[in-house]
């Protein structure tokens, strides 16, 4: 996509600029009211501000210089946590622009029917509603989204995908999608609009890239809730710190009671600022990370949801298993050389041009040294492979070599008078029970011998099974295959279970039983009988270059059309989630430190003896107070690229995931702060600031 030519980190001068302007605008009060801890920061601002008006004024409770730089560094604080938003959302828009740059109001050639030849109206796409059909011939854009009901054609989705490679879109099967915005190459399609003007899948593309679109998710929610909660009752324990202190100087006779700034500092530095300015950041990256992973979500839920995922329901082809059945074998029948079959199966095969077929001629090249031969269509007769016959086959000369499926070539012996030898038919059953595919070879009315066809296992996907293993997620493999085929696939694959000649009420129901469990379902699909399953699973990845109906059952839609990506689009979904917990587990931990600093500065006056918990030995207590404010503020900063990255993904299950946060992110929240806060305090005493 467009937006993958930014840089990395996403950090360019111009995003940079623009989210910082971006920071003044949302310091307005409605869109800091939509996040309760950072409100009760911007209106703990406004009052210090209003403090520091009056000390000018010659009324002041605390030294002016003191509450202007508190009151300043309040502003900073509500500047950098709408920074990390903006700069996520940033990134989200500049992908949207350069969608909605590819999204034009073209010309559409209307039918009146859904015959290439009815009368043709000339109107603007704009204009178009569902049902529609619309005629598009070569070099013209795609008016909007629909099926292709007539015709062929080659189809340039660089603008949507990103993939410079043209697809093929034809009428009927999993491949008659289109998507409005891309281009025709050749020949011609006659297509019907499946959405109106503002519905289309660019304008839902734009509408989630767009962060400012983007909705909470619950979890997200329940975060908000659970830290305003602690800001409420961080608020109502300050609050009573004001005429506790008051009594007790008065009971004393001596000392001076907490001021209102210093107050007001202790709120800000003990409420969860650092995750409350950072938590929006994360959701919108967590979207931005799916979207550079060219997987378009529907919602923010199911992002997350994608990280809570317990079980993931895997095709077999494409996605476990390379796609193509490759020849990997000969067996040879009693009395035949093993090279004389490979001969003949590599004559077979001439004519075949599926990639089942280029193997057998392969593999028969380098067993056995035999290269392809030409023969002319005047001296051979190729047979081709059809539905009725499922097999295919040569004749040339006074040879006739066939090569097919067990029960076709026993019918197709019996047609010769002869009969399949039962030594030939227990090595294709051996075959099939190992879970490959046996496909024999005779001449005239002879068995030579069985070729084996294997689905081969991807190389690396063993090991990411296992990770999931790791994770607590169990892979479950979905194939048309019989029974003894998929055990033996799913045994060499290292799925945990497998569902063979699934069908769509097969694939429905498992997923309902799984849910029933009170457990979540990860599935893809690009065929319209995968719809119901894709409306009913959690997270469902569409293919995009899928059926309509597999796009609108699911809540993703995966660009590059790669099933494998239902993967990786998990352990996204687990680094948003992963990312959140740790971010939280550091802001409430680096409230112990700032304990330490403010608590004995906040009522040295009024109790001198809390002045040995000052452990760091901060020089007084204004600059301890204004240490911790500072270092609150900064640390906003120092995390945004934590935030907007997302903390480094393992494949560890819960219990180790939890201990690796409350060492590195829960130790790290104490001790940083310590370090932090006492060297800020130097350099306010070296500034003579404070």
């Amino acid at each position: 996509m467009t937006s993958q030519t930014q840089t990395a980190s996403g950090f360019n001068r111009v995003l940079i600029l623009t989210a910082m302007a971006d920071s003044f605008r949302k310091l307005s009060p409605r869109m800091q009211f939509r996040n309760p801890v950072m409100f009760v920061v911007f209106v703990c601002s406004v009052l210090t501000t209003a403090l520091w008006l009056q000390a000018l004024a010659g009324h002041g409770e605390a030294p002016t210089g003191f509450i202007f730089w508190v009151s300043l560094w309040l502003w900073f604080t509500l500047l950098f946590a709408n920074f990390a938003e903006a700069l996520a959302e940033g990134r989200g828009k500049a992908q949207a622009d350069a969608l909605r740059s590819s999204r034009k109001d073209v010309i559409a050639k209307k039918l009146a029917s859904p015959d290439r030849d009815a009368a043709i109206t000339f109107v603007p796409s704009s204009e178009l509603r569902t049902g529609h059909h619309v005629l598009v011939e070569a070099g013209e854009q795609i008016p909007g989204d629909g099926e292709v009901v007539v015709g062929a054609a080659s189809v340039n989705e660089s603008a949507i995908t990103g993939e410079s490679a043209p697809v093929i879109r034809e009428s009927g099967g999993d491949r008659s999608a289109v998507t409005g915005g891309t281009q025709v190459l050749s020949d011609w399609l006659v297509v019907r609009i499946t959405s109106n003007p503002g519905e289309s899948f660019l304008d839902r593309m734009i509408a989630m890239v767009e962060g400012s679109k983007r909705r909470k998710t619950p979890n997200e929610i329940a975060l908000t809730i659970l830290l305003a909660k602690f800001t409420l009752i961080f608020l109502l324990a300050c609050a009573t710190l004001l005429p506790y202190s008051i009594y007790s100087v008065q009971a004393a006779g001596a000392g001076n009671p907490i001021t209102l700034t210093v107050l007001i500092a202790l709120l800000v530095c003990l409420i969860p600022t650092t995750i409350g300015a950072l938590l929006s950041a994360i959701g919108i990256a967590g979207m931005d990370r799916m979207i550079r992973a060219n997987v378009i979500a529907t919602s923010g839920r199911a992002v997350e949801a994608a990280g809570d995922v317990d079980v993931l329901l895997l095709d077999k082809t494409g996605t476990i298993t390379l796609g193509n059945r490759q020849a990997v074998a000969f067996h040879a029948a009693p009395g035949i050389a093993e090279n004389v079959l490979a001969g003949a199966a590599q004559l077979a095969s001439l004519a075949d041009e599926t990639p089942e077929g280029r193997s057998v001629i392969v593999l028969a090249k380098d067993r056995y040294g035999l290269q392809e031969r030409q023969l002319a269509e005047d001296e051979a007769q190729f047979v081709p492979f059809t539905a009725q016959t499922r097999m295919s086959g040569i004749d040339f000369g006074d040879r006739r070599i066939r090569k097919g499926a067990l029960d076709a070539v026993e019918k197709y012996l019996e047609g010769q008078n002869s009969h399949l030898p039962p030594l030939v038919k227990r090595i294709a059953e051996d075959i099939a029970r190992r879970g490959a595919t046996p496909l024999i070879v005779t001449e005239g009315d002879r068995a030579l011998g069985v070729i084996e066809l294997k689905d081969i296992v991807k190389s690396d996907i063993k090991e990411r099974f296992a990770e999931m293993r790791k994770m607590g997620i169990k892979t479950i493999m979905i194939t048309g295959d019989n029974p003894l085929t998929a055990a033996a696939i799913a045994a060499e694959a290292g799925v945990d279970d497998f569902l063979a000649e699934a069908t769509p009420e097969a694939k429905l129901k498992l997923i309902r039983d799984i849910q029933a469990e009170n457990r979540l379902v990860a599935m893809c699909g690009d065929g319209t009988n995968d719809a119901p399953a894709l409306a009913q699973a959690d997270v469902a990845v569409a293919m995009n270059t899928g059926t309509q109906a597999a796009k609108e059952a699911g809540n993703m839609v995966d660009l590059d059309s790669n099933p494998t990506k239902l993967i990786e689009v998990v352990e996204i979904g687990k680094q948003m989630l992963i990312t959140r917990g740790a971010l939280t587990t550091f802001s409430i931990s680096n409230d112990i430190a700032k304990y330490f600093a403010i608590i004995p500065a906040a009522f040295a006056t009024t109790y001198p003896a809390l002045n040995t918990l000052n452990v760091m030995h901060l020089a007084t207590p204004q600059s301890a107070i204004l240490s911790a404010v500072i270092f609150n503020a900064l640390i906003i900063i120092f995390l945004i690229p934590l935030a907007l990255k997302g903390v480094k993904y393992r494949a560890l299950g819960a219990g180790a995931l939890l201990r690796r946060n409350l060492l590195v992110y829960g130790l790290g929240g104490v001790v940083v702060p310590f370090a932090g806060i006492k060297l800020i305090d130097l350099l306010l005493v070296l500034l003579h600031v404070a």
